[in-house]
């Protein structure tokens, strides 16, 4: 069964002697799976708007924690491919700081996760966003705001994006997705929707839900992200 698979993770992560998630240091200690040095340099992060180039249309203001690298990138691998599901503990409350940070004055908001196709989320013993919103959602709702979550689209099927470039992945994207029916929700939520996800490459994931959504009544005004991978020029 998938969910004993992220249960048996989780408890091994706290059981069992373990390497950090962002250096692989085997230490007395960890922080929810990150060592002294590697808790530091996640918290210097600060989160801060970032921009893909090209801008692919429909893609709402985004705002990520750090750059695509060191510890944030290492401690974003442990927990999507090595099966360390504790890690969405930390990571989900790094989230909310973005959130916060998006939408700047606190209020009501509304989150909506780009949702994990059913084959990812059969390897990852669940989906991996959906388990990053559920202590995001928390730590905002500690903070004093009022948070809902909602889960209006289904991921279909779609090619490795890996092989892809700028137009295939938002050829994929664009088909990649379909909102649920019957509608979850009302048109119009309460708050400002915001769009989750962990990593922005080329925007085209990201601004092809809010286009779904849109659609739907369901406007993002902002896109929150964990990490922002960075564009490499070539000389």
């Amino acid at each position: 069964m998938p969910g004993l698979g992220g249960l048996w993770s989780d408890l091994t992560d706290l059981v069992l002697p373990i390497g950090c998630a962002g250096c692989a240091t085997r230490v007395p200690t960890l922080r929810q799976g990150f060592c002294p040095r590697c808790v530091d340099e996640l918290e210097s992060l600060r989160p801060a708007p970032t921009t893909p180039d090209p801008v692919p249309p429909g893609l709402p203001p985004c705002v990520a924690l750090g750059p695509y690298g060191g510890v944030l990138r290492e401690g974003l691998l442990a927990y999507k491919e090595r099966g360390r599901h504790g890690l969405a503990r930390p990571l989900g409350a790094l989230l909310a700081e973005v959130v916060a940070t998006a939408v700047g004055r606190p209020g009501p908001v509304t989150l909506v996760a780009v949702p994990d196709t059913a084959r990812a989320a059969r390897s990852r013993y669940g989906d991996h966003l959906e388990r990053l919103v559920r202590p995001a959602a928390a730590r905002l709702r500690a903070a004093g705001w009022p948070v809902r979550v909602l889960r209006p689209l289904r991921a279909l099927p779609r090619p490795d994006s890996v092989a892809l470039d700028s137009a295939g992945r938002a050829a994929a994207a664009e088909a990649a997705f379909r909102l649920r029916r019957p509608a979850p929700a009302p048109a119009t939520p309460a708050g400002t929707v915001v769009l989750l996800d962990d990593i922005v490459t080329t925007g085209a994931t990201l601004a092809a839900v809010s286009r779904k959504l849109r659609r739907a009544g369901m406007t993002p005004k902002v896109a929150a992200v964990l990490a922002a991978t960075q564009k490499r020029h070539r000389r």
